[in-house]
């Protein structure tokens, strides 16, 4: 599992590209949308579903991401 810092609260949208999961807006809305995702093990396909610290996010085929608000240490 790989932490993700962000500044605060974030959309899942926004959240896919900070990750790196997708590179545009238009690719995170497919993803989300076909049913790859799950918050705290619940499915979501909410793009404006706002994250928060210590969420965790999975994409299925791609791994799973703590949400961290503020910074974190290289593992």
């Amino acid at each position: 599992m790989r932490s993700v810092a962000v500044k605060g609260s974030i959309r899942m949208d926004q959240f896919l590209k900070w990750a790196g999961v997708s590179v545009t807006g238009g690719q995170a809305k497919y993803i989300i949308q076909s049913g790859l995702i799950s918050i705290n093990g619940e499915k979501s396909e909410s793009r404006g579903k706002i994250l928060s610290d210590g969420d965790i996010v999975e994409v299925r085929d791609m791994g799973s991401f703590r949400v961290v608000f503020g910074t974190v240490e290289r593992e």
